[in-house]
C-alpha cells in the first residue's frame, strides 16, 4: 500500500523527471494461510558480488563457464540505479526498483528510522527498513514452501514479521566453501524440511575490486577462488544426484570500474558543508537541507555544470533512472562520472591515501556496471546466449520457476521466458 500510495502521489504532482513512470505489475491475491503446493524443482539463486559481465571472458571461471555453456548466459544484466550492493540485491528478490522497495542506497536516512548503513547491524536487521518490498522467501513461506538464505542482504531482517526458514547473520570471515556446505546441508534435510528456494552469496570479487581495482591480479585471484567454491557446489550437487534436478541462477549485483586515487571531486571545495546534511558520499552523494539554511542556493550552485559529476534535485533526476520519488532519496543528488568518486577533504585525509581503487554506483547504463547472469538446470535451454536485460526481470522468472504468484513488481517475465525450455514456459 505504501508503494501504491507514493506512486499515486507522484502521478498527481506536477511531474518532475525524478518520478518513476513505471508502476509495479499487479500481483494476484495470495492466501493468508500457508498451504502445501506440489513440489517444483528447487531453485538456488547465487550472487557473486561485483562480478562484472565481462569478467567471465578472462578464462578464470571454468566452472561458471561450463554452467553457461550447458545453460544460458546473458551478454550482460543491467543493474537498477543506483548500481550499489544492497539496493540491487533487494531488487533481485523483490522485482522492485530501489525507488519502489525503499533500499535506495547502502547509506541512507529515514525521518522515523534514522540512519542506515551496511555496518549498522541493528539497522540491517530492522524489518521496517525493508517492508516496502516483499522478498521471494516471504512469498514462498506464505505458500507452504521453505526457504534458506546464506547471507543475502535483507534476509537478517524480520520483514513483515518474517524471516526465511533458515538464515545466517552475515559474517565475512566465513570462507566461500563453508557457505556452500551450509547450502548443501539444507538440501540434505528431509523432504518436509528441505528448502525449495535457496540463496548463496559470495563477496571476495567485490572486495578485491574495491581495494585494488578491477584490472588487477588480486581480482583475478578472487575470480579463481570463487570459481573453486562453485566447483565445490557442483560436486556436492552431483554427489546428491541434484545437478540436473535443481535450477541454478548465478547473478551479480553490479560491475566495477577503476578509479585512480587522484580522481576525487571534493564537495567542500564547492559548497560549505556546514550548511547541509551529508547523507552519503562515494559515487552517488546525497545531501539534505538543514534548518535555517538557503538550500535552494546550494542546489543552484551544484546543479550548474560541474567537472566530473552531475547534480540534480531529486525531482529532476532523469526519468530513465527511475529514481527520486522515494522519501528516503536525499533532496540533492550528485553522481560521479565513471572513474571518479565524490568525497570531502576531511574524509580523504582520514583515509591517508587508502581510497578504493574500484567503484560502482554509477549510471546503470555504463558498460562497466553491467552484471553477470548465468542460468542452468532442467527448466533452462542449453548453450544459448541471450541479450542483455534488466535485473528486475529475474524476480518474475524465479516466481515462475517456483510456481509462486509474484508480488507487485517492476519486472517483465516476457523479457526472459525465451531462456526457458518450451515445456517450462
Amino acid at each position: 500500500m505504501k508503494i501504491l500510495f507514493r506512486l499515486l502521489l507522484c502521478s498527481l504532482m506536477v511531474l518532475g523527471a525524478g518520478c518513476a513512470t513505471q508502476q509495479p505489475t499487479a500481483a494476484p491475491s495470495a492466501p493468508t494461510v500457508a498451504t502445501a503446493k506440489p513440489a517444483a524443482a528447487p531453485l538456488l539463486l547465487i550472487s557473486i558480488d561485483g562480478y562484472r559481465a565481462n569478467y567471465i571472458e578472462r578464462g578464470l571461471s571454468p566452472t561458471l563457464a561450463s554452467l553457461a555453456k550447458q545453460g544460458v548466459q546473458a551478454i550482460g544484466m543491467q543493474p537498477s540505479f543506483p548500481s550499489l550492493t544492497f539496493p540491487n540485491h533487494y531488487t533481485i528478490v523483490t522485482g522492485l526498483r530501489p525507488d519502489h522497495h525503499g533500499i535506495v542506497n547502502n547509506t541512507m536516512s529515514d525521518p522515523e528510522l534514522g540512519k542506515f548503513s551496511l555496518s549498522d547491524r541493528n539497522a540491517v536487521g530492522n524489518g521496517r527498513w525493508w517492508e516496502e518490498g516483499t522478498p521471494l522467501w516471504e512469498t514462498a513461506g506464505n505458500h507452504g514452501m521453505k526457504s534458506g538464505t546464506m547471507f543475502w542482504p535483507g534476509s537478517e531482517a524480520d520483514i513483515h514479521g518474517k524471516h526465511p526458514d533458515y538464515w545466517r547473520s552475515f559474517d565475512g570471515n566465513v570462507p566461500p566453501t563453508q557457505r556452500v556446505d551450509q547450502v548443501l546441508a539444507w538440501l540434505d534435510l528431509p523432504a518436509g524440511q528441505r528448502p525449495g528456494f535457496l540463496t548463496l552469496y559470495f563477496d571476495e570479487v567485490d572486495h578485491a575490486g574495491h581495494t585494488y581495482g578491477p584490472d588487477t591480479p588480486q581480482v583475478d585471484q578472487a575470480l579463481r577462488d570463487t570459481d573453486a567454491a562453485l566447483a565445490h557446489l557442483v560436486q556436492g550437487l552431483q554427489q546428491r544426484g541434484l545437478l540436473d534436478r535443481i535450477n541454478l541462477i548465478v547473478v551479480a549485483d553490479h560491475g566495477m570500474a577503476p578509479v585512480p586515487a587522484n580522481q576525487t571531486v571534493l564537495l567542500d571545495k564547492l559548497i560549505p558543508l556546514r550548511r547541509v546534511d551529508v547523507v552519503s558520499l562515494g559515487v552517488l552523494a546525497g545531501l539534505n537541507p538543514l534548518p535555517g539554511q538557503d538550500f535552494a542556493k546550494i542546489e543552484a550552485q551544484l546543479e550548474k555544470p560541474q567537472k566530473h559529476m552531475t547534480c540534480w534535485d531529486k525531482s529532476r533526476v532523469p526519468a530513465r533512472l527511475a529514481y527520486g520519488s522515494n522519501p528516503r532519496v536525499p533532496q540533492l543528488l550528485c553522481l560521479a562520472d565513471v572513474g571518479w568518486r565524490i568525497s570531502t577533504s576531511d574524509f580523504v585525509s582520514k583515509r591517508k591515501g587508502k581510497l578504493s581503487l574500484g567503484e560502482h554506483g554509477y549510471d546503470n547504463q555504463a558498460p562497466e556496471m553491467q552484471a553477470l547472469f548465468v542460468a542452468h538446470g532442467p527448466a533452462f535451454r542449453q548453450g544459448i546466449t541471450v541479450p542483455s536485460f534488466s535485473n528486475v526481470d529475474v524476480y518474475p522468472l524465479m516466481a515462475h520457476l517456483l510456481d509462486l504468484p509474484p508480488a507487485a513488481n517492476d519486472g517483465d517475465y516476457q523479457q526472459v521466458k525465451d531462456m526457458l525450455k518450451p515445456e517450462a514456459r
